[in-house]
């Protein structure tokens, strides 16, 4: 796992510093080892965080002839069957690393060496003869790649602040993302919330050659296969493919441990990794001691099931909030919305400090329908037959309903659900898992624009089903919030995660799947609750899914007040000339007084501020800014 970054100067002089400013600022990605490659045209950077050839697997890494240069952040898990067949087309390999066989790969088979890869990676290519640059990102978005582009040049890196080493690279807000980071708290592909920063698409490639860049995806088109012939059936083909992904992301030379949450995404892939592994597994969790929502007697459970050397974190009060949110201003880049960062960053925190290499069940709930939001797909469509009017009054009645503490309670579940019940199936879908709507954000933002967002549905897929959800959160849920998060918070302590779910033979699986082998009446993730029948705890497989985040209602009311009303003074919000600050007031002054709980909100608008400070963003807009075409979204 690495960190990298570059610069092409064919035309534009690249400042002094700018590529050492660059490396340096993603040190933490790659600890045990940094360098770099310049020529004329392209300058290239990374930082290594040794997992697998420690002695040998040094970067950049060159062709036989220095033609090739590849630097690369990641793991391929299929590199040792694709080194065998480049030793049989003549190619030889100077290093045991994954790093080498990409390389060759892409001497030998091009663009199309990408999608034959199997794994998480971020990879840049420089081939000095064609002087030609090329980018590519996994399928699924594990790893992260940003680029912008200049006067005919091309900026990338693993993360913002290595093109923000640039000072030529301004800092405006980017509208079109702000308008989608409110509405989602996450910020969708290929949008950041800088303006001219983009991501590359998972699943695609950039290419930059004299000047000119252009991005397409390298995936062929998905072959349609049959479903399996029966649940059981799909259980048993579940099982071969879970059993060969977790043994290959098993393999490291450096220690190995599962983050373990007591439920059943964690807890298989515990299984798994535990019968695959000759030595005991160390597993790691949060704890919320005394809280409704603590998981501990699950973990407990789980961990003497498969006799795991275990260590977990009670995250409370007394934890140093305040300063790890801060620190994860600087290492997100961009606002983590998401209020799982904050577990997850005491959870990486203590993991570093015994083991360098973590699984986990990332991707379970998007492959196979584990989150409320498909049932309330459903629900939906049943509350639909009643009439508008009176799923208004019921809206109107709920607001009677008593605030709780709880992280995700009963009236808010009945509020977000009957609101979205009133708006599109498509707006519904994210207003299930977001923050503000349309109408709020009117009232809240002085750029509201519900073109954005717009633009984002438009790859929900038209019709009826599951799968069309399921497809839209794999490809904006899941790797801008999710594994965005994980990416970032995990790096921050030089932490490798592994989702043995996202391997491609498992994704491509789910696909094939009926929707009741996912969604089961009531039952979600069926053919992985069944399949894991007997392998796991009776408790663990009965038991609701609880989120990973922070009473953040209860704790805004608390511990995190005096951050939250200094961070959303009246002053910083006026002066950054985005908000209303009547509207920002009465949000503050709504959840403070437990008229509603708008904890997600405001936690959301926290973030940003903070973020907008710790990186200097520009916030006035001027006419022309504002007035400026959205980018497209999609492919």
């Amino acid at each position: 796992m690495c960190g990298i970054t570059g610069f092409t100067h064919l035309r534009k002089p690249l400042p002094p510093g700018v590529l050492t400013n660059a490396v340096d600022s993603i040190t933490h990605r790659g600890p045990n080892q940094k360098a770099r490659f310049e020529c004329e045209a392209v300058s290239l950077g990374a930082t290594r965080l040794a997992i697998l050839d420690i002695a040998g697997g040094d970067q950049p890494i060159y062709s036989a002839d220095r033609d090739a240069v590849i630097v690369y952040n990641g793991e391929v898990f299929n590199f040792v069957e694709l080194r065998q067949e480049l030793e049989h087309e003549g190619a030889t390999f100077h290093t045991h690393c994954d790093t080498e066989v990409i390389l060759q790969a892409y001497l030998h088979w091009g663009d199309a060496a990408f999608a034959r890869l199997r794994g998480m990676f971020a990879i840049a290519i420089w081939v000095q003869s064609q002087q030609r640059l090329v980018l590519a990102r996994d399928r699924m978005g594990i790893k992260p790649l940003y680029y912008f582009q200049q006067d005919g040049e091309v900026y990338f890196g693993s993360e913002l602040k290595c093109i923000f080493a640039n000072p030529n690279v301004p800092r405006r807000i980017c509208l079109p993302g702000l308008n989608c980071y409110l509405s989602l708290n996450y910020v969708p592909a290929p949008y950041t919330l800088v303006e001219g920063i983009v991501k590359l698409l998972p699943g695609h490639l950039l290419e930059w050659k004299n000047a000119e860049c252009s991005t397409r995806s390298y995936l062929p088109q998905r072959a349609s296969l049959p479903a399996p012939a029966s649940i059981d059936a799909a259980c048993e083909e579940l099982d071969d493919l879970l059993q060969k992904s977790v043994a290959e992301e098993l393999v490291s030379d450096v220690p190995l441990g599962v983050w373990l949450s007591g439920g059943l995404d964690s807890s298989s892939v515990l299984h798994y990794a535990a019968s695959a592994s000759p030595n005991q597994l160390h597993t790691f969790s949060v704890t919320f001691q005394g809280r409704s929502f603590d998981e501990s007697k699950y973990i407990r459970e789980v961990s003497h099931h498969f006799g795991t050397n275990h260590t977990d974190f009670d995250l409370n009060t007394d934890a140093e909030l305040a300063d790890a949110i801060q620190q994860i201003a600087y290492y997100s880049d961009e606002p983590s919305a998401d209020a799982g960062a904050v577990p997850l960053w005491f959870l990486a925190k203590m993991t570093a400090q015994d083991v360098t290499v973590i699984l986990t069940g990332e991707g379970a709930d998007e492959l196979f329908a584990g989150y409320l939001t498909y049932k309330a797909n459903r629900y939906r469509d049943i509350a639909k037959k009643f009439p508008a009017a009176l799923r208004k009054a019921m809206l109107g009645a709920a607001n009677f309903l008593p605030v709780s503490d709880d992280k995700i309670s009963f009236e808010y579940k009945v509020k977000r659900f009957l609101q979205g019940t009133l708006m599109d199936e498509g707006a519904a879908h994210l207003y299930w898992n977001g923050t503000f709507s349309d109408e709020e954000k009117e009232q809240l933002f002085r750029y509201a624009d519900s073109g954005p967002l717009a633009g984002v549905l438009k790859d929900l897929r038209p019709g009826r089903g599951l799968e069309r959800f399921l497809e839209f959160d794999q490809r904006y849920y899941l790797a801008d919030d999710i594994l965005y998060k994980v990416d970032r918070i995990s790096m921050a302590h030089s932490l490798e995660v592994r989702p043995p779910f996202l391997d491609d033979r498992i994704v491509d699986f789910a696909a094939r799947l009926p929707d009741d082998y996912k969604l089961h009446g009531s039952q979600s993730k069926y053919v992985l609750r069944r399949l894991m029948q007997n392998k796991l705890p009776e408790s663990v497989l009965r038991r609701p899914k609880i989120g990973f985040d922070i009473p953040i209602h209860d704790w805004f009311r608390g511990v995190l007040r005096p951050l939250l009303l200094d961070t959303l003074s009246e002053d910083a919000v006026t002066s950054s000339k985005l908000f209303h600050w009547p509207y920002v007031r009465q949000l503050l002054d709504d959840h403070l007084q437990r008229r509603a709980n708008l904890g997600y909100h405001l936690w959301g608008l926290l973030v940003l501020f903070i973020w907008m400070k710790r990186w200097n963003i520009e916030t006035a807009i001027g006419e022309s800014e504002a007035a400026k075409p959205l980018i497209a979204v999609g492919s």
